[in-house]
């Protein structure tokens, strides 16, 4: 159990660290409106990251059978995947910010916290990184989550409460946090992170291999 909750946490906190549009989008949002929109808008980002968790892990679930005689490819495959998106990531935020990159805006802004909880799921769903983030995690790695319901809902859960916190962080920070993790160097610096910690987990994939 506690392997699932620790797993759940490192995938949230992976998936939900790199400022990019969206980040950026709800920092602006929060900032020109109130707290109240703003943490709705976060808590629509949270949930379709959870959302994405739960299909992964449902869909490891259900290919275990399928996919055991290929286990030990697939680990190394899908530590490979993750390891691209920590490389692609990581040069992608020093590309933007040696060419002095600046954080985009929308000007578009939800009239209500629900509205703007609704908006930002269906922008987050949109993002097929997220997918091939957590499922690449999950079925590539059998000792994170067990194929079992209570270890699966403590990954989830584990994750929604990973991607909420942060999102919720950004949210509540407002303008005076939006300038400094949207500006060049605060886009670097939690792009790089996240693309530590999705290295880590992809070392763990191939060092907890049987």
């Amino acid at each position: 159990m506690t392997a699932a909750l620790v797993a759940g946490l490192a995938a949230g906190y992976g998936i939900a660290i790199p400022v990019g549009a969206v980040a950026t989008y709800l920092v602006a949002l929060s900032a020109r409106t109130s707290l109240r929109t703003g943490a709705g808008a976060a808590l629509g980002v949270a949930t379709a990251d959870g959302i994405y968790a739960l299909a992964a892990v449902v869909g490891g679930a259900a290919l275990t059978g399928v996919l055991r005689p290929v286990i030990d490819p697939l680990r190394w495959a899908s530590a490979l995947v993750l390891l691209a998106l920590a490389l692609r990531g990581g040069a992608a935020a020093v590309g933007e910010y040696r060419k002095g990159g600046t954080a985009a805006r929308d000007g578009r802004t939800p009239a209500s916290a629900l509205r703007a909880y609704m908006a930002l799921i269906g922008i987050t769903v949109l993002n097929p990184t997220t997918m091939i983030y957590f499922t690449a995690l999950v079925l590539g790695s059998s000792t994170a989550v067990r194929p079992d319901v209570a270890h699966q809902a403590v990954f989830v859960l584990a994750a929604f409460a990973a991607s909420a916190s942060w999102q919720l962080l950004l949210a509540g920070g407002g303008a005076l946090l939006g300038r400094v993790l949207t500006g060049r160097r605060g886009r670097l610096v939690t792009a790089l992170l996240s693309s530590a910690l999705i290295t880590a987990l992809a070392v763990r994939l191939l060092v907890s291999a049987p």
